[in-house]
C-alpha cells in the first residue's frame, strides 16, 4: 500500500492518464474512437468510502487544478487525429463541477465541437436540467447503473444511489435528444455466478426503457478494492466468459438497445475468464457481436463448458458465491486438466 502511495504521489496531475484510440459504433456502423482518461481529484463518492468493485481512485490525485486539466486537454489534442468519436472518462463524473469545473468541460465540449459523437460518463446526482442545457447534441452520457436490485446496489456494490435514480437521469437525458449508455456490472460480490446472471438480465430489461446502448461490464478485481479482499480469499471468482455469453443470449432479440461488452481483464484470473483455452476465441466472438448484434458471434465450442454448468449447479447446492475450484479443488471436478483447467 505504502509503495501505491509512492507512485501515485509521483504522478503528474498535468498529465493524462491514459490515452489510446479504439473501434466504436455511430449511427449504426464501425467508427475510429479516441479514449481520453483525466487525472482528477476524484469521485465524490469513493471519498465516502466507494463501490465495492471500483479501483479508480487510484487514478485520482490530491491537487489537480484547473490548470492542470487545461494541459491534459492540450496532450489530448496532441494525440487527437480526427476520430469522429471521443470518449472522456475520469475516475468519477465529468458533470460533477467540483471534479471537472464547467470552463474545463466547455473547453472540451468547444475543443471536440467537430466530433459527431463524444461519451462521458457521470452519476445520475449530476445530471440536471440545468447541465443538460449545456450539453452538445452529439453527447452520449453513460450511466453506471451496474444493477437494477435494489439490494444489490445497496449490499453488493456500495453504488449510493438507487435504480430509480437512474431511470429518471435516463429518461432526463433522452428527452433533451441526447442519447444514454448504460453500464451493468455482472457478477458483483455476494452473488453466486447463476443469480448473477439472472441479476445482469432483469437489469438490462429494466434499462433498455432508457437506453440507447447496454454495456455488460463483466467483474474485474481491481487492486486496493473490498472485490479483491474477497477474491484473494477465495470468495469470489470473477464470472466465466460462458456467463457473459448467456447472458447476451438471453437478451438478444429482447431488448431494443444495442448490446455490448468489451471486458477488462478479460482472460485473466482477475478478469471474466474459462479455463485459459478458450479464452481468446470467446472473447472475439463477443467483440464481434458487440458491432454485428448477431447471436451467431457468440458461438464457440470448448470442453470447459461442462466445468462451467457443474460450476452453477455446485454453487445452488451449497448455497456459497465461494470460488468453488479455490475452496474446494477437484473434489467438485470443477478445475480439472481434462476441462483444461482454470487458471488464477
Amino acid at each position: 500500500m505504502l509503495r501505491a502511495l509512492k507512485m501515485k504521489e509521483k504522478r503528474s496531475p498535468s498529465q493524462l492518464e491514459a490515452c489510446w484510440k479504439e473501434k466504436d459504433m455511430i449511427s449504426g456502423r464501425v467508427s475510429d474512437a479516441m479514449v481520453v482518461i483525466m487525472r482528477t481529484n476524484g469521485c465524490c463518492w469513493a471519498k465516502t468510502g466507494g463501490c465495492t468493485m471500483c479501483g479508480y481512485r487510484q487514478a485520482s490525485l490530491t491537487r489537480v487544478a484547473a490548470d492542470d486539466l487545461d494541459k491534459q486537454i492540450d496532450e489530448a489534442l496532441s494525440k487527437y487525429k480526427g476520430e469522429p468519436f471521443v470518449k472522456i472518462y475520469t475516475s468519477g463524473s465529468f458533470l460533477d463541477e467540483d471534479e471537472i469545473p464547467p470552463v474545463i468541460r466547455e473547453r472540451m465540449f468547444r475543443e471536440f465541437s467537430g466530433c459527431e459523437r463524444i461519451l462521458f460518463e457521470s452519476r445520475p446526482e449530476f445530471v440536471t436540467p440545468e447541465v443538460i442545457r449545456t450539453l452538445p447534441k452529439t453527447a452520449t452520457i453513460a450511466l453506471g447503473l451496474e444493477s437494477s436490485d435494489p439490494e444489490v446496489l445497496k449490499v453488493s456494490i456500495n453504488k449510493g444511489f438507487t435504480q430509480e435514480d437512474s431511470r429518471k437521469a435516463g429518461l432526463l437525458i433522452k428527452e433533451a435528444g441526447l442519447k444514454v449508455r448504460t453500464y451493468l456490472l455482472l457478477k458483483p460480490p455476494f452473488l453466486t455466478e447463476s443469480a448473477a446472471i439472472d441479476d445482469t438480465v432483469r437489469s438490462a430489461m429494466f434499462a433498455d426503457g432508457f437506453s440507447d446502448e447496454i454495456s455488460i461490464n463483466p467483474l474485474n478485481v481491481q487492486r486496493g478494492t473490498y472485490a479483491e479482499r474477497l477474491w484473494r480469499a477465495g470468495e469470489l471468482r470473477s464470472p466465466w466468459l460462458w456467463s457473459l455469453t448467456e447472458v447476451l443470449r438471453r437478451l438478444s432479440g429482447n431488448v431494443s438497445a444495442r448490446l455490448m461488452s468489451s471486458p477488462s481483464g478479460g482472460g485473466t484470473s482477475r478478469g471474466v475468464h474459462n479455463c485459459g483455452k478458450c479464452d481468446s476465441a470467446v472473447l472475439d466472438g463477443i467483440g464481434r457481436f458487440s458491432f454485428s448484434q448477431d447471436v451467431k458471434d457468440l458461438d464457440a465450442e470448448c470442453g470447459c463448458i461442462g466445468s462451467w454448468q457443474r460450476y452453477l449447479e455446485s454453487e445452488r447446492i451449497l448455497g456459497t458465491a465461494a470460488d468453488l475450484d479455490r475452496r474446494f479443488g477437484d473434489d467438485l471436478a470443477l478445475g480439472s486438466e481434462k476441462d483444461g483447467g482454470i487458471r488464477h
